[in-house]
C-alpha cells in the first residue's frame, strides 16, 4: 500500500461537542454503501472445529481465554473474506488470524511486547524447520509456518512476511506514542492506522487461499498499490466506527480510533464524526474503483490472477463489514438490531 496516497477531507458540516452526552448515535449506511456480493465458504464448520483443537493443543487455551476465541468465531470471518479457500486453505487461514487475535490481545495487555514478539514471530516465519519455538506465541506461529510454507508461492510468502515485519513495527510505534502521550491529527492518525490495522498479511492470503503467486511488476504498480491502500482503509475505519462504542466504554485511548480523533481534531460531535467517517468509508470505495479503471494489461494469465486478487479484496471489504456487526466482540449481542435500524445506544463507561 502506498502512505504517500492523497488523503482528501469529505464534506460534512462541522459541529462543536454538544456539553451533554448523547445516548445513542446512527451509523452510517455502510451495508448499502459497500455493494459487494457476499459469499461464504462451505468448508467453515470444518474448518471452525479444527480451529477449536488448534487453539487447545497448539495455543494452549484454557478457559475461559478458549471461551472467548471460540465465541468470537473467527472462521465464519475467514469463511466470507476466503470464500474459494478449499478446505486445508481456508484451516490455515483461520489460524493466521487467530493468532493475530491472540498477538493483538497480548500487545495490548502488556503481556507480549510488541519488539519481542516481532524476535519470536519474524524468525519463525522465515526459517520454521529450523528455529526453536519455546514461548507460546512462536509454537502457534511454527505450528502455521510449516504448513503455509508448503503450498504458499515465494512472492506470497514473502508479502506475508514483510507484512508481519511492518505490523510489529506499527504496533511498537503505536505503543511508543501511547507512552509518550503523543497525539495525531487527521493526517498521521491515517497514516499510523494504516500500518496498525495489518492487512498485509491478510492481502497475501488471498493468493495463498486461491492458488495464485503474483509476479514483482504487478505487485509495484502505482494502481495495484492503490489498491491496497484504499482496501485497507475501507477495512480500517469500519472497524473503528463498529468498534467505538465498546472503546469509549472501557475508556480506549482516543487517538488510537478515528471517530474519537474526528471529535478531537476536527471539533465535531459525536454524530457529525460518525457521519464523517462514513464520508471517508465511501471516498475508499471511489478510490478502490478508480485504481480498478487504470489498471493496465499484462497478459491474459497474470491478468486472470490480477482479477482474482480484485475480487479477494472485494471479498474482505464486504465479508469483513458484514462480520463486523455479526460478532459479538463489536456489537454484543445486538447484532441483528443495529444491522437493520443502524442504532446504536452508547454503553456507560467503565469504572477507572
Amino acid at each position: 500500500m502506498n502512505p504517500t496516497t492523497p488523503i482528501t477531507s469529505p464534506a460534512v458540516t462541522h459541529t462543536t461537542t454538544p456539553d451533554c452526552e448523547p445516548s445513542q448515535f446512527i451509523l452510517p449506511d455502510l451495508l448499502n454503501d459497500c455493494k459487494f456480493p457476499l459469499r461464504k465458504n462451505p468448508h467453515r464448520h470444518a474448518a471452525s472445529r479444527a480451529s477449536e483443537k488448534w487453539l487447545t493443543e497448539v495455543g494452549e487455551l484454557a478457559e475461559p481465554e478458549f471461551r472467548g476465541y471460540r465465541d468470537m468465531d473467527a472462521a465464519a470471518f475467514v469463511s466470507l473474506i476466503y470464500p474459494d479457500a478449499d478446505a486445508c486453505r481456508l484451516q490455515l487461514c483461520v489460524e493466521s488470524v487467530n493468532f493475530a487475535f491472540i498477538m493483538d490481545d497480548l500487545m495490548e495487555s502488556g503481556g507480549v511486547d510488541a519488539r519481542k514478539a516481532h524476535e519470536w514471530c519474524i524468525p519463525v516465519l522465515r526459517d520454521p524447520i529450523n528455529f526453536e519455538a519455546e514461548h507460546r506465541p512462536a509454537r502457534m506461529c511454527k505450528s502455521f509456518s510449516n504448513r503455509f510454507r508448503e503450498t504458499a508461492g515465494p512472492g506470497c510468502r514473502e508479502r506475508y512476511i514483510r507484512g508481519k515485519e511492518l505490523y510489529f513495527a506499527a504496533v511498537a510505534k503505536q505503543l511508543e506514542d501511547r507512552a509518550k502521550g503523543n497525539t495525531y491529527d487527521l493526517e498521521s492518525y491515517i497514516i499510523q492506522r494504516r500500518g496498525i490495522v495489518g492487512m498485509q498479511p491478510y492481502f497475501a492470503l488471498i493468493e495463498f487461499a486461491t492458488g495464485i503467486d503474483l509476479p514483482d511488476e504487478v505487485v509495484s504498480h502505482p494502481a495495484y498499490e492503490g489498491l491496497d491502500c484504499a482496501a485497507t482503509d475501507h477495512v480500517a475505519w469500519v472497524n473503528d466506527i463498529l468498534s467505538y462504542n465498546k472503546e469509549q466504554a472501557s475508556g480506549g485511548a482516543p487517538w488510537e480510533n478515528l471517530v474519537a480523533v474526528l471529535m478531537h481534531v476536527q471539533g465535531l460531535d459525536l454524530q457529525s464524526a460518525m457521519d464523517y467517517a462514513g464520508q471517508m468509508c465511501k471516498d475508499a470505495l471511489q478510490r478502490f474503483e478508480s485504481n480498478c479503471a487504470i489498471l493496465p494489461s499484462w497478459g491474459e494469465e497474470v491478468d486472470r490472477q490480477v482479477a482474482i486478487y480484485i475480487e479477494g479484496l472485494q471479498q474482505w471489504m464486504i465479508g469483513s463489514l458484514h462480520w463486523h456487526f455479526d460478532s459479538v466482540r463489536y456489537v454484543g449481542n445486538d447484532g441483528g438490531a443495529v444491522k437493520r435500524d443502524r442504532i446504536v445506544k452508547l454503553l456507560p463507561k467503565m469504572p477507572l
